[in-house]
């Protein structure tokens, strides 16, 4: 360090902190949040700490210095959770006769507060949906109210709660539904629903899960506050409550871990996890699931309308008796705060 200019030796400290963060965000997943729930922040900001890191590893190249190194290892080392954040190429799709479709979708109560001018939302998720023709359709934040056309599946299950407003989730299918539910969260307006579902001579089990929000952006819910900034003192309690969010998401996830212990059908768990694909809650609703995005996505896979941000917190995960086939999310699709995902699955080849 010593060969350096005064410019490169500050750049190697920061090269230095920037790994030390990275190296701590690693090992993050492998901790429950309730122990270090202010050092679980550090999850969220991972893809962007590869990036600064893929950058100190260029700039370091160029001057043929030895501390490219550091960045160098933070990388090899981090090569499996770059592949969460970013797919260079996804498998060639054939459709074949005996493939399913799975959407999720958190649909913002189909804009029933005017987050978006449009009056027509509720349709043009609908047509949307009708166009993608999923098999099995998990909506998030889903409203009676809305002017949402489900006649393309003849089974259901909603689950919604509320006095003045009645919101929940909602599992529609076309295929048989035999049994469904839905599994309560303690102290939270958030919960999980289920349903059996019948296809061919096999059952599968289908989650619906929408974890609490870690509120970086207002809650849908919280109506009485401004939904298009974030006040002063929001900001400044926003590590505190993400901390919070952080412990009863961990609460959350072993919930859903033990309901779907006692299920002997193969199980899809799809929805909006309000976290990041390097969580520890990730890490244990997944468990020995496959994570469509990573079987069969590209891209960022982004799934939430966060500014300069390629947040991915919506999610399908499935089975290993399904072979993913084609992953994609749409970002350019209805107004809403999430954007549709979609999953082609088929039984996997023995």
């Amino acid at each position: 360090m010593k060969n350096l200019s005064l410019f490169n030796k500050i750049m190697f400290v920061c090269n230095i902190v920037l790994a030390v963060c990275t190296f701590i965000a690693y090992i993050l997943p492998f901790l429950a949040p309730k122990l270090f729930p202010f050092l679980s922040v550090f999850t969220l900001g991972l893809p962007m700490m590869l990036i600064l890191n893929l950058i100190f590893f260029g700039y370091w190249a160029i001057q043929f210095k030895r501390q490219i190194l550091l960045s160098g290892i933070v990388l090899l080392i981090g090569i499996t959770f770059i592949n969460k954040f970013y797919k260079f190429a996804a498998p060639d799709y054939v459709k074949e006769d005996n493939d399913f479709a799975v959407m999720s979708y958190n649909v913002r109560l189909f804009n029933k507060f005017g987050w978006s001018d449009k009056q027509t939302v509720p349709i043009e998720i609908s047509d949307f949906v009708n166009e993608k023709e999923p098999s099995i359709l998990c909506i998030q934040e889903f409203s009676n109210a809305a002017d949402f056309n489900d006649s393309a599946y003849k089974y259901h299950y909603i689950f919604s709660k509320g006095n003045k407003i009645k919101s929940g989730q909602a599992i529609f299918s076309k295929f048989r539904i035999v049994n469904s539910g839905n599994i309560v969260f303690p102290n939270s307006s958030n919960n999980t629903i289920f349903a059996d579902i019948i296809r061919g001579k096999d059952t599968i089990r289908v989650y619906s899960m929408h974890l609490q929000s870690i509120k970086i952006s207002p809650d849908v819910h919280d109506i009485s506050e401004d939904i298009n900034e974030i006040d002063q003192k929001k900001s400044e309690m926003m590590f505190k409550r993400i901390g919070t969010a952080f412990r009863k998401q961990q609460q959350q996830a072993e919930i859903i871990m033990k309901h779907k212990q006692d299920c002997k059908f193969p199980i899809i768990i799809c929805g909006d996890m309000n976290n990041s694909a390097f969580s520890y809650v990730y890490r244990n609703i997944k468990g020995d699931l496959n994570d469509c995005f990573v079987e069969a996505g590209k891209g960022f896979g982004k799934t939430y309308d966060f500014n300069y941000y390629p947040a991915r917190i919506d999610y399908i995960f499935a089975d290993n008796k399904f072979d993913t086939k084609f992953f994609c999310s749409y970002p350019e699709t209805v107004d809403s705060d999430h954007f549709p995902i979609m999953a082609v699955l088929s039984d996997r080849k023995k």
